[in-house]
């Protein structure tokens, strides 16, 4: 079971925290502007959208989606793109 404060928790990451999870997770350079929960998949991710600083030259920024996944047993979170 996830308790009520384990899911405000999951549910509440800042886009600094993202960057750190994504780093555990073998990610490097995360750096998001943005971090904005929408929902869980119905793989049981908790998913959010992410506003990111240009990479291609565009001059606009970007948008993607970082997966948290958490793993009760162990009591971790570990994130992918």
């Amino acid at each position: 079971m996830i308790t009520a404060e384990r899911l405000r928790t999951l549910t509440t990451f800042s886009p600094k925290a993202l960057g750190h999870v994504l780093a555990d997770s073998g990610y490097t350079g995360a750096n998001f502007k943005r971090a904005t929960f929408v929902g869980i998949t119905n793989g049981g991710q908790f998913c959010y959208n992410v506003l990111f600083p240009d990479e291609s030259g565009t001059g606009k920024d970007q948008v993607g989606k970082v997966f948290l996944t958490y793993d009760h047993a162990k009591d971790t979170v570990t994130a992918d793109y």
